[in-house]
């Protein structure tokens, strides 16, 4: 525990990428492999199901320091974060238990998920030893993992790298192996340390390419010639995979979805054995339709026949990276898009090809691409016709040209304190419209202020507090910020009967009063105009 706990702090106290690596290259060449295993968990973003609730977590730890309830709540508020108000209240500058401070990150694992099992006297009793044993910086971690918050600083693809350095491996390689499920013990450091020709996981997917952002088309990028050009979906990215006569079908965020979509699932049996398609999920009935609709599709894992009719779905293929199970990603766009052709055309409806988009010069391109709404889509994806399938975002790739985003000004009304470096700011705010006289919520914002900015509206919103709501706030409607989102839908949970897609902070209006924000009928008025007839 107390490697890990110092590698988490060190990591935490440095923006600088190099500094991080080295870090995590030292941590994983030194630990015993399922230690590693388990900080490679932690450190690629995954974290344990939450065992205990906060709740409780608050219960146990104020009778255990023998303070109010009153007292460890207000103490939570000022601090902003639990772990490290439990971590605070324990803190007696000691070293701790030698035996808690050594035993294994892995051990540490264990000993928490048996102790949720437990009955509530025995968790309490347990809890107050280990609270007063470990010092500091290990009992904040040791809470961190308790409620499942545990967010380390680091990219996955840094994490991957430094793992790749610390076992001599191809940094791709690793990350290959680490796509899909995997379990974080001993066995998994063996398994990465195997050599190249070990062979593959029938299930498992490659790492996902992704695209840079472009705003405009730079006058570098060469001419629309040099790219496959196609239309951005608004749905699930997905690797398709067929191997040794099964099917299995990945998200971007290696969650395994299947049973969800049985069509497609279906539909796949035809494709060559050895086949890897990569491609998007979208709801498609006698065209693409909203993302809303697809969503009712996401988190049944057998959806019945009448939402399978009410909402049908299509794989639109838009890369080949394996074919014949051989890896054909060092290929280019062009050669593999040639191939992906004769594999999709023996399948059926449920699995078709996303059609390309052509344009002669940039200004037909971008006149294309005000079409993107209309046409239900986020905008252009341009695919360098030249170019390996490569993992991650490497800039000249791919290139995403969305749409640009939707406005509109709205009002804070309620702010609550951030998390990690900003437990202690208030940076999560609630935005609402006037609907008459009336503010209506419509969208919670997290993104998109300058850190002095943060710093401002914290101070603002600590002297304009009308009431307080537990660990929110609502303050004077004075304030408007415009915000941006991907798209509206409608729906029924929310008050204002709509809800917005990825809203964030667009700019602050500190030339607007709040009586000049807009009204629920504009939002109403977006909505009508986006939504397919």
């Amino acid at each position: 525990m107390r490697r890990f706990a110092q590698l988490y702090e060190q990591l935490d106290a440095t923006r600088a990428t190099g500094r991080k690596l080295a870090l995590m290259v030292d941590y994983f060449r030194d630990s015993d492999d399922e230690a590693a295993a388990w900080a490679l968990y932690f450190l690629t973003g995954r974290r344990l199901k939450r065992l205990l609730s906060p709740t409780r977590l608050k219960a146990w730890a104020a009778d255990a320091a023998g303070v109010a309830d009153w007292m460890l709540v207000s103490s939570h508020a000022h601090v902003g974060d639990l772990a490290e108000t439990i971590a605070l209240l324990f803190d007696d500058g000691s070293a701790g238990d030698p035996e808690l401070v050594s035993r294994d990150l892995g051990a540490w694992v264990a000993e928490l998920r048996a102790l949720a099992q437990a009955d509530e006297a025995v968790i309490g009793a347990q809890l107050a030893a280990w609270w007063r044993g470990l010092p500091l910086r290990e009992c904040f971690l040791l809470t961190k993992l308790l409620t499942g918050g545990l967010r380390v600083g680091v990219s996955t693809g840094l994490a991957t790298r430094a793992l790749a350095q610390a076992l001599a491996q191809d940094e791709n390689l690793i990350a290959q192996r680490l796509m899909g499920d995997w379990q974080p013990d001993a066995a998994l450091i063996t398994r990465l340390r195997a050599p190249p020709d070990a062979g593959t996981v029938a299930s498992q997917p490659y790492p996902f390419c992704l695209a840079a952002p472009m705003d405009d088309a730079p006058a570098d990028l060469g001419t629309p010639g040099d790219f496959l050009i196609e239309w951005k979906w608004d749905g699930i990215r997905a690797q398709l995979i067929r191997r040794e006569g099964q099917v299995f079908l990945w998200s971007r965020g290696e969650e395994l979805l299947a049973g969800r979509f049985p069509e497609i699932e279906a539909a796949a049996m035809a494709l060559p054995d050895g086949t890897v398609l990569d491609g998007e999920v979208v709801c498609w009935r006698d065209g693409i339709r909203p993302f809303a609709e697809l969503q009712r599709r996401i988190n049944k894992q057998k959806p019945g026949r009448r939402l399978l009719d009410e909402a049908p779905v299509r794989y639109l293929a838009y890369d080949l990276l394996e074919l014949g199970g051989s890896d054909i990603r060092d290929q280019s766009t062009r050669q593999r898009r040639q191939q992906l052709d004769g594999v999709v055309a023996a399948s059926t409806a449920a699995i078709t090809i996303s059609p390309l988009v052509s344009a002669e010069d940039w200004t037909t391109l971008a006149r294309l691409r005000t079409e993107a709404r209309s046409r239900g889509v986020e905008g252009l994806m341009l695919k360098h016709a030249d170019a390996p399938y490569t993992r991650g975002r490497r800039r000249g790739i791919w290139w995403k040209w969305k749409v640009d985003p939707l406005t509109v000004d709205a009002v804070l009304v309620y702010a609550q304190a951030g998390h990690g470096r900003r437990s202690n700011l208030y940076t999560d705010y609630t935005l609402a419209v006037w609907d008459g006289d009336a503010l209506v919520p419509v969208a919670k914002a997290y993104s998109g202020l300058t850190d002095k900015e943060l710093t401002q509206m914290d101070r603002w919103i600590r002297q304009h507090t009308i009431e307080r709501f537990g660990p929110v706030r609502s303050v004077q409607p004075l304030q408007v910020f415009e915000i941006a989102f991907e798209g509206i839908q409608q729906s029924k949970r929310h008050k204002a009967g709509v809800a917005l897609r990825f809203p964030r902070i667009h700019r602050w209006r500190q030339d607007k009063p709040a009586a000049e924000a807009d009204h629920l009928q504009a939002l109403h008025a977006l909505l009508d105009a986006v939504t397919p007839s």
